[in-house]
């Protein structure tokens, strides 16, 4: 746990970003840095922001949800240097740095031993934003990142992750999404004889070459949890804003959605 309280927190993401933010800006980057954390381990709330700073009038100055800085003086600047060492794989206790941070991810060829049947979050990388087909290598380049992909597996990330979304064992919204973006389809009326029309795969010949794929050009780290999954999510793809996640992306590519509405309406015909 931080040695921060949560005033002093708040103190100091103000002083980082140099002005005013909303209550809910400031809970969601004290979820990502770890600055201060809670005993029980639950996230931040921007109603815990709100009512903390009422406590503080000398410091902060509050107009509505945004807030704003009084003054500089009186807590000394934390040293990033004193944050916690991260480690991959690792349990977390909601840790969103653990996961993203670049050094703790492996090659998608190396893991296939080390995930664990536990559930959790992941993300995705791509080791060379080049390596995509036009326009989403551009698209990824404005974004100043190679994140393409975060999930969660709610009961196990050896059978979500590893098993759906990187082996093609059984239905990944993921594999399906990086399938059509690399130009693959799936058989004309494969779905039409089953139950669900969503779920469409693509012939085997292909879904080997997609792994093959996946495992020369994607890095993969994930962080063992049970509780507010979700939640965790719901902060890390608005913020990161990854390629091929589309449910919570405030910019999910009208490409992508394009190009799986063309697989769906191979398959059922």
């Amino acid at each position: 746990m931080s040695s921060m309280t949560l005033h002093e927190a708040i103190h100091q993401v103000l002083i980082k970003h140099g002005g005013p933010m909303t209550t809910r800006e400031i809970a969601d980057e004290l979820n990502w840095n770890g600055f201060y954390s809670k005993k029980d381990g639950s996230f931040i709330i921007p109603y815990q922001i709100h009512g903390r700073v009422k406590n503080y009038p000398h410091l902060f100055d509050k107009q509505g949800s945004v807030i704003s800085l009084k003054s500089k003086t009186g807590i000394k600047p934390v040293s990033i240097s004193s944050k916690r060492k991260l480690v991959s794989g690792e349990r977390s206790d909601r840790k969103p740095e653990l996961l993203m941070h670049e050094k703790n991810f492996k090659s998608a060829s190396q893991i296939d031993e080390l995930v664990p049947i536990d559930p959790g979050i992941y993300a995705i990388r791509i080791s060379d934003i080049n390596k995509l087909p036009y326009p989403f290598n551009e698209v990824l380049e404005t974004r100043g990142h190679n994140i393409i992909y975060i999930g969660l597996a709610a009961q196990s990330l050896a059978k979500r992750m590893l098993g759906q979304e990187l082996r093609a064992r059984g239905h990944g919204t993921f594999f399906r999404s990086l399938g059509a973006m690399l130009g693959y389809r799936p058989a004309p009326g494969s779905l039409v004889n089953k139950r669900n029309k969503n779920n469409f795969t693509f012939p085997k010949s292909d879904e080997k070459k997609i792994i093959d794929w996946i495992n020369e050009n994607l890095l993969i780290n994930w962080v063992v949890q049970k509780d507010n999954l979700n939640e965790l999510e719901s902060i890390l793809i608005p913020r990161f804003q990854p390629l091929l996640n589309i449910a919570k992306n405030p910019s999910a590519l009208n490409e992508l959605t394009r190009r799986r509405e063309e697989c769906l309406q191979i398959a059922r015909h």
